[in-house]
């Protein structure tokens, strides 16, 4: 059958529908509705003429009232900006369940990339063998994240699953109740979530979209690599940060620990019970119906009652299945068998624990704690350790931490981060008794950069009368120097005996986490990304030689300048240099809801991810290797954009610039996350201090995406100078790793718009910096052209490309109302008789996040 290219699919399933349903908006019985929207196309053609003249946002907004509005007063401009805003938010959602619901026509389920792509690959190529032993060994762990870049509430999320469903059934009448709910559901967030509130709604992706998804490609892998066979491997792990992550955030407290760790169990026996009641209605047969009712009662103790009573463990439950599994083989013909296949999975899958609750925390704190505790013990006289401990060698450090034994009491300590540590170590130990070990066996060292950095946390674990930690510890390498110098921190602790011992009984595996945000931040985008290409090669080096499976933890984020964009591109590419067992990484924000939002998505992604691993492993073993030429290239390219990045972060005006001219400030008022924006609470603004959300984040909101390709047309520019772009062309053509990363920095370039910030070339303070930072997006952009023989960015793309661009259009508004307020701030905030006026446009600046990041849906 003919297949329609992907880009006409695009256009028929997406933008047409959207062009049908937006014109309900037009429809809907609120006053306030209806005359925006029929203003709203009128502002839309308003901003792109404007931009055309090189007008500045407010000048195209007073353009718009003088042409269409007679002497409104200031209040009356306003409140249409505002509702203006409230509109193409509501715009973006139904946007979004567009797309949504056109995900399974617009990709194709069965095509590359996929399970089913994959297995036939493997018969074609005579691999079945070497597939299903892979398959054995190989895993998938997404890890949710509660960094603050999800804008939806709980309310919008769940219009936009019933949008997406309505849309796929064209249910007009239906869409057009949605729509009138979601102009009555407030977006803006009065008061700022608790970090269990970030934890229930990411369950419920969990819970709705996971839990089937998941299960659905470990069928699909039983039933058609394996046969039928037992895969005797879960494949996927779901990992799960809110409630965990004390990283940066004083209001993850043991108590929400303990307390998201029982939502997460509670709502697995939920999902279990639901199944069980479904199997109990086609299992009616002798002797079977007897276990599925007591299977019933057990588990509405477990996840219903309020007695929380549960009596059946996992292992009883998964004999059960089976005892449940061989008589409807024996004696029934094996009726509906396929369904009892399907729960036993989902058992051996997410356990009681569902995902594991990762704990993390930050170096820097360890330290603090550990010189509290030396201070607290001493004055007791139970010293843990020396009081000059700080004044002792590494040796002698290392010494003491790796052999602390102990029982510390956290109620020897006051209110504080000391006595939060370690009692988040006594929950690690509640969870795996109530949970199981994978309820929480991983913790997490943020700004890790030494071997005592390792180790404190260890000798923490061990101070809490864990003599054998089940528990994998695991460094976070962030910055370009610490990266740099990691397989040097990793030697030293294979070689130490105790160390050593640990990992035995941890199978001989390493967990070390790469954190792509900070090192952008650091390094900028060729440098982060090749600072890590290159530390785990030399950890997989030093691993292998000390015997040791390393796994690596990518904290990847949203956008490219976080480390994320085409993920399944990028583990593809890495070569048989670098260890990929395991790809596990962070998922967070709007990339949640856009790549595993649905069933349909989340089942494509996932396999992408899967298939990823097998391509790099079975079908392409050795082709992505680096030859020298184009390693000498992608270092020297790196080195000349690190140069370059580093010396405009150096600017002068590169702080004020974000401070003043930015939404930098106007995170922290959004409540979209529990989170703070900065690690410290000084007022002066520490680029090493800022979060890399709210630092990428606000880069996107300008527009101007600059870690996704600052330096990088610089470096490359460089090459063609010295008549050498060819070497470029050639580790482009080479190299899927350098592809990826052009690719990645593409689409970085594509969602920038620097017409809407071009008035700054004027300002007195900012022009020059502007222009620089302008110049470079244009050479980014000239050059990366050049490499790729394109002639426009993601020209290989165009569905992608069309999806953007249809976004960009939508929200064309919102970004010019935007940067109108921050320019009305900016002339007020001196004019202390209109505190009044600047507090309605930081409002309105703060209100114009919302549907500039959902948008754009990986962009911070």
């Amino acid at each position: 059958m003919h297949r329609e290219p992907k880009l006409e699919r695009f256009n028929e399933s997406v933008l047409a529908k959207y062009q049908v349903y937006n014109s309900i908006f037009l429809t809907l019985p609120f006053n306030d509705i209806s005359k925006t929207g029929a203003l709203l196309p009128l502002f839309q053609d308003i901003c792109e003429e404007g931009f055309k003249k090189n007008q500045n946002p407010s000048e195209i907004v007073e353009s718009f009232f003088q042409k269409y509005h007679e002497n409104p007063s200031e209040e009356e401009k306003n409140n249409l900006l505002f509702r203006f805003i409230q509109f193409i938010e509501r715009q973006v959602v139904l946007f979004d369940a567009i797309e949504d619901a056109s995900f399974p026509i617009v990709n194709n389920m069965d095509g590359r990339g996929t399970l089913r792509n994959v297995k036939e690959e493997a018969e074609a190529k005579n691999k079945t063998a070497e597939l299903r032993d892979y398959l054995k060994r190989f895993k998938v762990r997404p890890t949710l994240t509660a960094h603050p870049t999800q804008f939806y509430p709980g309310a919008v999320l769940g219009i936009i699953t019933d949008l997406d469903k309505a849309v796929q059934q064209n249910d007009v009448i239906g869409i057009k109740n949605l729509l009138a709910q979601l102009g009555k559901t407030p977006f803006f967030k009065k008061e700022k979530p608790t970090p269990y509130d970030e934890a229930v709604s990411l369950i419920w992706y969990f819970e709705n979209v996971f839990y089937q998804s998941t299960s659905k490609i470990y069928n699909y892998i039983q039933q058609n690599i394996f046969e039928g066979e037992d895969v005797g491997n879960q494949i996927i792990n779901l990992g799960f940060w809110p409630g965990g992550d004390r990283d940066g955030n004083p209001f993850v407290t043991t108590e929400i620990t303990l307390k998201v760790a029982r939502r997460l169990k509670r709502t697995i026996l939920l999902n279990y019970y639901r199944d069980v009641r479904k199997l109990k209605r086609r299992v009616t047969f002798e002797e079977v119906d007897q276990i599925m009712s007591d299977l019933e009662s057990a588990l509405y103790k477990g996840a219903v009652s309020r007695e929380d009573d549960l009596k059946l463990s996992v292992e009883e439950f998964k004999s059960k299945l089976q005892k449940i599994k061989d008589i409807i083989i024996e004696r029934h013909n094996s009726l509906f068998l396929d369904e009892v296949d399907d729960l036993l999975n989902k058992v051996k899958l997410f356990g009681y624990h569902f995902a594991t609750l990762d704990i993390r925390q930050d170096a820097t704190v360890h330290e603090e704690v550990l010189n509290e505790i030396i201070k607290v013990t001493g004055e007791k006289g139970a010293s843990l350790f020396p009081e000059n401990f700080s004044e002792l060698s590494d040796e002698e450090q290392i010494d003491i931490l790796k052999n602390t034994n102990g029982k510390l009491n956290p109620e020897d300590f006051e209110e504080g981060i000391t006595k939060s540590t370690i009692s988040s170590v006594y929950a690690m130990q509640e969870i795996q008794k109530t949970n199981g070990e994978h309820g929480a066996n991983r913790y997490i060292i943020s700004n890790c950069g030494s071997v005592q950095g390792v180790l404190t946390p260890f000798a923490f674990l061990k101070a809490c009368g864990w003599e054998k930690p089940s528990v994998d510890v695991i460094p976070l390498f962030e910055t370009v120097p610490d990266l740099q110098s990691a397989h040097k921190t990793m030697e030293v602790l294979y070689k130490d005996p105790v160390y050593s011992e640990h990992l035995k009984r941890r199978d001989n595996k390493q967990t070390i986490m790469l954190g792509f945000s900070d090192g952008t931040k650091d390094g900028g985008y060729l440098m982060a990304n090749w600072s890590i290409y290159k530390a785990k090669e030399m950890l997989t080096e030093v691993s292998r030689e000390y015997g040791i499976k390393v796994i690596f933890f990518d904290g990847r984020g949203g956008p490219p300048a976080r480390g994320g964009g085409k993920t399944h591109q990028f583990y593809a590419s890495l070569g048989s240099g670098i260890e990929n067992e395991e790809i596990q990484l962070t998922v967070q924000g709007q990339t949640i809801s856009s790549n595993f939002g649905t069933k349909d998505s989340c089942r494509y992604n996932l396999e992408q991810l899967l298939s990823s691993g097998v391509s790099n492993e079975i079908f392409s073993k050795g082709s992505n290797t680096l030859s020298d030429e184009d390693r000498e290239t992608m270092n020297s390219l790196a080195e000349m954009s690190y140069k370059t990045y580093t010396n405009f972060k150096q600017h002068e005006k590169f702080i004020p610039y974000l401070e003043k001219m930015s939404t930098l400030k106007y995170y922290a008022k959004t409540n979209i996350g529990s989170r703070p924006s900065k690690r410290n609470k000084s007022a002066q603004l520490n680029l090493k201090d800022l979060r890399a959300i709210p630092f990428v984040g606000s880069w996107s909101q300008l527009k101007q995406n600059v870690p996704g390709f600052f330096g990088v047309g610089t470096a490359i520019e460089n090459y063609e100078k010295e008549g050498n772009l060819d070497k470029v062309i050639q580790l482009y053509n080479n190299s899927i790793f350098f592809r990826t990363l052009l690719e990645n920095s593409m689409m970085s370039l594509t969602k920038s718009f620097f017409q809407l910030t071009s008035y700054m070339q004027d300002d007195k303070e900012f022009g020059e910096f502007w222009k620089l930072i302008h110049a470079e997006f244009e050479r980014s952009k000239s050059m990366i052209l050049r490499v790729t023989g394109y002639e426009r960015l993601m020209e290989n793309e165009p569905a992608g490309r069309a999806s953007i661009e249809a976004r960009e259009k939508i929200v064309l508004p919102l970004l010019t109302i935007q940067q109108h307020a921050l320019r009305k701030v900016q002339e007020l905030q001196d004019s202390e008789d209109k505190a009044a006026l600047l507090e309605i446009y930081e409002k309105m600046v703060t209100r114009s996040l919302y549907g500039n990041i959902n948008a754009s849906r990986n962009s911070a």
